[in-house]
């Protein structure tokens, strides 16, 4: 390493190499995995545009112990895995170090999120990277010279493959644990995520009638699975954005409670960005701001409304299916627990997700938190007495995770919490299987 990048590592200054306009043409962009159904199609979407992209699916504990070896421990932990994940990867000899650039998003708000990108950079330069460029992906303007911009047609498909992968989340969690045929419902999210990105390489699938037309005939094909109804213990996932979608920073928590027996109800992404609209314009009611910025909430609230409204629509029409609620219905279920100016990290939005769950019939709840994570431990861990008060069902058992935290304690701690589901769910057993047989009897008879 240099005697000036070595001095950089001792004494971070902002002078590192920037991505530019011209890279997208010459360098690979590797991609963190977050949430795996939405990102396939968002990594699809970034090709059609151009750009050279990978979703990086190392993993394993050797990815923790790269973090841990270039960034503090008491920095949040999916700061550590990202960064652990990134350093793995330029380290495992497949990638041009000349030719390829990292991307990360910036949230800019107060929680440390903002700094990922610059402990990123340090990072590089301690691990002998220091050529790497980092791409800045945020729309608060934090980094204004970032050579990755999104362009109006970008937006609109990214916008569109969120909603997209909440449908398909939604409906493959509520029907992979029935289904008659393993595997048959993965291998139609697979089919339908493809399809939907042809028809974006199209221009297709992302006005207001094309959602329409695919909420519904995506409903219409998951509605179709043959299943076999029988009483399983239903489970909800909330937290931290990142813990809370990620099989790297949750420890496969979807998988082990699959192999336990339970549906999993994991609200959608597209939730934790109205709930960023709200924010912004929550901010200006409170601390006072431009009302052309307030109207401008007021709007992209309505765009995403509208077409929720499509996708929440297309799943009601068929009875065996579970719509999400709307989010103008989440954004009331703070009331009586928690404000609308709680909003650092994920804020009100994770203590209304947990009353929204219990509300929705899914009592039994993992709060996936980063250790040490201040706001999460306020609105997730913070909340549990409260709406255990108000709503005795409640059965929400908060998981930390962090490299010290070791996999078998994590679950052994949600086995506690399911062994109370399933003490509960044996009592309801009989009622809820005739109820079963009434469903699937309709069903039957309707074709």
């Amino acid at each position: 390493m240099s005697d000036r990048y070595a001095a950089l590592a001792e004494g971070f200054v902002p002078d590192y190499p920037r991505f530019t306009p011209e890279m997208k043409k010459t360098h690979k962009i590797l991609i963190p995995q977050m949430a795996p159904t939405h990102f396939y199609m968002i990594a699809e979407i970034f090709r059609q545009e151009g750009y050279t992209v990978e979703i990086l699916e190392n993993g394993g504990p050797e990815v923790a112990q790269e973090g841990l070896k270039y960034v503090h421990n008491d920095t949040c932990y999916p700061a550590l895995l990202v960064i652990g994940q990134f350093i793995d990867a330029l380290k495992s000899g497949q990638y041009d170090l000349d030719t390829t650039a990292l991307i990360i998003t910036q949230t800019g708000g107060g929680c440390r999120a903002s700094n990922y990108i610059h402990l990123l950079r340090k990072a590089l330069l301690k691990a002998g990277f220091p050529q790497v460029p980092v791409a800045s992906l945020n729309f608060s303007g934090l980094e204004k010279d970032s050579g990755f911009k999104f362009t109006l047609p970008m937006i609109r498909k990214a916008l569109a493959a969120v909603f997209y992968g909440d449908e398909l989340m939604c409906l493959a969690n509520q029907l992979r644990p029935y289904e008659n045929t393993p595997g048959q419902t993965d291998a139609l999210v697979r089919h339908w995520q493809d399809t939907l990105n042809a028809r974006f390489a199209q221009g297709k699938a992302i006005s207001k009638r094309d959602m329409k037309r695919a909420f519904g005939e995506i409903a219409a094909d998951f509605a179709a699975i043959p299943v076999t109804m029988v009483p399983r213990v239903k489970v909800g996932v909330v937290g931290e954005i990142y813990v809370k979608y990620s099989p790297l920073g949750n420890s496969h928590l979807e998988d082990f409670l699959a192999a336990e027996g339970c549906e999993v109800n994991l609200p959608g992404l597209m939730g934790f960005i109205q709930y960023c609209i709200v924010n912004g314009s929550e901010s200006i009611k409170l601390y006072g701001g431009s009302g052309m910025t307030k109207k401008l909430f007021e709007i992209a609230m309505d765009f995403t409304t509208t077409r929720e409204k499509l996708m929440i629509e297309a799943i009601k029409q068929y009875p065996n299916l579970r719509a999400p609620g709307l989010f103008e219905h989440t954004v009331t279920l703070h009331e009586g627990f928690i404000g609308l100016g709680a909003k650092m990290g994920e804020g009100w939005l994770l203590t209304s997700e947990m009353v929204e769950l219990v509300k929705s019939g899914f009592p039994n709840i993992v709060c996936a938190q980063p250790f040490g994570c201040l706001p999460n431990h306020v609105v997730g861990k913070g909340m549990i007495a409260k709406i255990r008060a108000v709503y005795p069902e409640a059965n929400i058992t908060p998981i930390d995770y962090d490299p010290s935290a070791t996999r078998v304690n994590q679950e052994n701690r949600i086995k506690l919490m399911l062994a109370v589901g399933k003490e509960r769910l044996e009592g309801e057993a009989t009622p809820q299987l005739q109820l079963q047989k009434e469903k699937t009897a309709t069903r039957v008879a309707a074709g």
